[in-house]
């Protein structure tokens, strides 16, 4: 969407606060020995205590209130009561939902407790890539460029970039124009970020992988070649400088 009234950026600010407050909540609940299913429960009962709907159950009837992945796992996980967090592991939790009309959307990757798997400097990676990567957002910018510096960054990382996995636009629905923000340089992607317009900022960096698969269970993605894969999100509005991050709530940064 485009903001164009100061009553479509509080609109915007409040959903975004939802799913942000929502997913550092989530994020300081997990602990060694709890059931994804449990998290997520507790993820739909944040979002619900502010009016806030679930995007995926509301647009794909996702079994879930929220996106969650373990270790090897590199989007849509479903939650579930037979997979038990550990010490160590490598933790996605994906947010989104909708409020009074308006849509947001944010991720983290996060180590539950001591980084006994040495997954630390990929999570790493995936936020300070972010955080270039938006920062370098504005009116009149190639969107494949900002793909450009997410795969740069992540290869001077000694990392890849899952290319199948995007950003993407955000506002009145989960999924909007611009559909497409690459974690690469897609040259035949001749768009650029218009001003005033809302999108999600997301990083997809992996060990090994380039391509993010559907697994048996019809939802959850993994990489092609294995590995691990990090991913952050952002809901920003670009500006002619830096974007405002409707998201900082969530805390990824701290």
């Amino acid at each position: 969407m485009s903001i164009t009234t100061e009553d479509e950026k509080i609109g915007m600010q409040q959903a975004s606060d939802a799913v942000a407050i929502t997913l550092k909540k989530m994020r300081e609940f997990a602990k060694p020995g709890i059931s994804t299913k449990e998290l997520d429960e507790y993820g739909g009962e944040l979002l619900a205590q502010m009016g806030a709907r679930s995007a995926p159950k509301l647009t794909y009837d996702f079994p879930g209130y929220t996106c969650i992945c373990v270790n090897e796992e590199a989007a849509h996980g479903i939650p579930s009561a037979d997979k038990i967090l550990k010490e160590g592991d490598l933790v996605n939790i994906d947010v989104s939902a909708e409020l009074n009309g308006f849509w947001a959307d944010n991720g983290g990757s996060f180590i539950l407790g001591d980084d006994i798997h040495g997954h630390g400097k990929l999570v790493e990676a995936s936020k300070e890539i972010l955080k270039k990567a938006i920062s370098n957002i504005k009116g009149g910018v190639r969107i494949s460029e900002i793909g450009r510096l997410i795969e740069t960054e992540a290869k001077k990382a000694g990392y890849t970039v899952i290319k199948n996995l995007t950003g993407h636009g955000v506002g009145r629905s989960l999924h909007e124009e611009p559909h497409e923000i690459a974690n690469y340089c897609d040259r035949y992607n001749v768009e650029r970020f218009k001003k005033n317009s809302v999108v999600a900022i997301e990083t997809f960096i992996s060990t090994r992988s380039t391509i993010a698969e559907t697994q048996a269970d019809g939802w959850t993605l993994s990489g092609n070649k294995g590995g691990f894969v990090a991913q952050h999100e952002h809901t920003i509005m670009v500006t002619g400088g830096q974007p405002v991050i409707f998201t900082a709530k969530n805390g990824i940064w701290e």
